[in-house]
Order: C-alpha cells, then structure tokens, then sequence
C-alpha cells in the first residue's frame, strides 16, 4: 500500500494523517475525521452531494484524492454552523424556505450556496436573477424537491449576505 503524510486545516482544525494515496478527500473527511456530513452520492462528480470549499473555492471531494488537498483550507458543512451552534445565515434560510424533503442533497446545497455568499462578501459578482441562480445550482441534484424553495432559500442567503 502506497501511502503519504498530508497536512490539512478543516474548519479550523488542522490534521496531519498518513493516507492511502488513492483515497478521495470525500472518504478521508468521512472515515478519517469522522465529519460525515459531506454525502456521497454519485462518486463522479455529478450530484453536488460531496461539495467543500478548499482554500476559499467549491469542489467536489470525490473528484480530488487526499493528497492533493495536502497543505489546503477545507471546509466542510459542519464548519458552516456558527461558533455558537446556531446555524449560517445559509441554512436559516434554506430552512426557512423549506427548501429540501429527505435532506441527502442538503450538504452540497448549503455549501454551494455558502461558496456564493462568500464570494458576494469579498466583492466578487455571484448570480443575482433566479435564472442565474438556478445555472449556478444546475451541479446539485436533488431527487425529491421542486427547486423552487432551493431557489428562494438561496436569494434570501444571498440577500442576507450582500447586508453582512
């Protein structure tokens, strides 16, 4: 077995951990760390579930092997909730639009829509129009929701973020 010594901050926290140098950052966050909030669901890169924001960008965990996120900023769904446990402006919103049914896309969404809202408080152009939002959202699959409510979630998120 083929393995190597990586460094990563993840939501804060920095770890150093011998991997396997085939293993995807999807299944080091999951069984490595335990932060099991990053789904995974199509394996290719297709349904969104696996999204992370490394060193301030979205990706998708499954597509890229651990060591390739050696020396990186992670984070991950659990590293969205406030320090004082209460939820991110972005899943307020999502919540309180009733945005999603049995909750599996929940994390990809979130932080997709976080990515965003990033991007929008350093001042970088995000999409602002529901037909732009929906483009921007096309990589997040979810099977159970209209994406009507994931849209309206996202226009609130982004709203709140344009006053932070």
């Amino acid at each position: 077995m083929n393995t190597r010594e990586i460094t990563v901050t993840v939501n804060g926290r920095r770890h150093t951990r011998t991997v396997e140098v085939r293993r995807t950052l999807a299944d080091f966050l999951r069984e490595d760390l335990g932060l099991t909030g990053t789904h995974l669901g199509c394996e290719h890169g297709v349904c969104g579930a696996c999204t992370v924001i490394i060193d301030g960008v979205t990706a998708r965990s499954c597509l890229q092997l651990a060591v390739q996120a050696d020396g990186a900023e992670i984070t991950t769904v659990e590293g969205v909730t406030l320090p004082d446990g209460e939820l991110h402006p972005v899943q307020e919103a999502l919540r309180d639009s009733h945005a999603f049914q049995c909750g599996f896309c929940t994390p990809g969404f979130v932080m997709a829509i976080y990515g965003m809202c990033e991007e929008k408080k350093a001042g970088k152009p995000v999409p602002c129009s529901r037909a732009e939002l929906r483009e921007e959202l096309s990589g997040n699959i979810c099977r159970c929701s209209g994406y009507q409510q994931i849209i309206d979630g996202a226009e609130a998120a982004l709203a709140a973020a344009k006053e932070a």
